[in-house]
């Protein structure tokens, strides 16, 4: 009886493996050139990732590999997201104070309303200014991609989410190497200037080049700021499925919302991988997640974001890009200077 019920798992498991094994080994293999390219060149890891997966597109038609590329991008995505938890601890609000977390915390959710109040003047859909504003106030490419997976489903999500991942990745790569010297330009010094490169700057790994390049202490700052706008991303992405689902988007019709980009799927009200994202944070913060298996969450969650990049630039024609328009990118570029004021101005109160 038992062997007859290994067998038949054993089976099932070897099902599995066959339909998805060729995309996601190709996936994993494009995650390791862009690791080794960042390592060696100092290319943005996630921006290698997305090109490389996007040079490969052809193989999103590849029958043995369509489902493991799938796979990767929605399945290995949201465990990615859910892993991020174990970055962050309330720890953080001790070390950097009070005052810095209400700037972090302020900065983001006005970043945020600005993105969507700015969609109509720049004739942007405000779901598709929800991802942009998202990721530029959050963390960049990783915050794109948890805010995606609770968006409704429509033709051109994935279209949006590789623009968004390559304008926040661009721009955060580029103010990695500008804003420690235009802090120290206008005046910023110490904690102030870990403040702001934490608080402005998308990616987190652009975050800590651009805080250690002033020094160790600014690089901690940053460091930490940082990680504090990752933990934005729970609550956001739960307030906006709730509004997603109840509010925004058109009427309600039989489980379905109707807008005027046509007919697209209610996302749930909390999402398995955002749950799990809380439940690992607070277990960090309990100090009750062994350091090996948090160390363990940390690379997992690192690999599989940067193999999730791959696997949606593999799904997108670069053609298709065209479609998205300038507005896109001006609108970026406008949350991405509008952020940087905010926190500066606050700063210099």
């Amino acid at each position: 009886m038992t062997g007859q019920f290994l067998n038949r798992y054993y089976s099932q498991f070897c099902h599995i493996v066959h339909r998805y094994y060729p995309g996601v080994i190709v996936v994993g293999i494009l995650a390791l050139a862009a690791q080794f390219i960042s390592d060696y060149y100092g290319a943005p890891t996630m921006l290698m990732a997305l090109l490389f997966g996007m040079a490969l597109n052809f193989l999103s038609k590849e029958k043995r590999c369509v489902e493991g590329i799938n796979f990767t991008a929605q399945k290995v995505l949201r465990v990615g997201v859910c892993l991020l938890g174990a970055r962050i601890s309330f720890d953080m609000i001790s070390a950097v104070g009070l005052v810095n977390v209400a700037i972090t915390v302020m900065a983001v959710l006005a970043t945020i309303g600005f993105g969507i109040a700015m969609s109509k003047w720049f004739n942007i859909d405000r779901y598709f200014a929800f991802l942009t504003s998202g990721s530029v106030a959050i963390c960049g490419a990783s915050a794109a991609l948890a805010i995606a997976a609770i968006m409704p489903k429509h033709k051109k999500r994935d279209e949006e989410l590789i623009f968004t991942v390559a304008g926040v990745t661009i721009l955060s790569t580029f103010a990695m190497i500008l804003y420690p010297i235009l802090g120290q330009k206008i005046g910023l010094s110490g904690d102030a200037l870990g403040v702001f490169l934490g608080a402005t700057i998308h990616d987190v790994a652009q975050v800590v080049g651009a805080g250690y390049s002033v020094d160790e202490p600014t690089g901690d700052i940053a460091t930490i700021i940082k990680l504090l706008r990752v933990a934005m991303l729970a609550p956001v992405v739960v307030i906006a499925g709730l509004i997603i689902r109840f509010k925004i988007g058109g009427k309600k019709i039989s489980g379905r919302k109707i807008d005027n980009r046509g007919e697209r799927e209610s996302p749930p009200i909390l999402p398995a991988f955002v749950l799990g994202f809380i439940v690992i944070l607070l277990a960090n913060s309990l100090g009750i997640l062994p350091h090996i298996i948090k160390e363990g969450f940390q690379i997992t969650s690192r690999w599989f974001l940067v193999m999730a990049i791959a696997a949606v630039g593999m799904k997108i024609d670069l053609s298709e890009l065209r479609h998205i328009g300038k507005s896109a990118f001006f609108l970026i570029i406008a949350e991405t200077i509008f952020v940087a004021v905010f926190v500066t101005s606050i700063l210099f109160v």
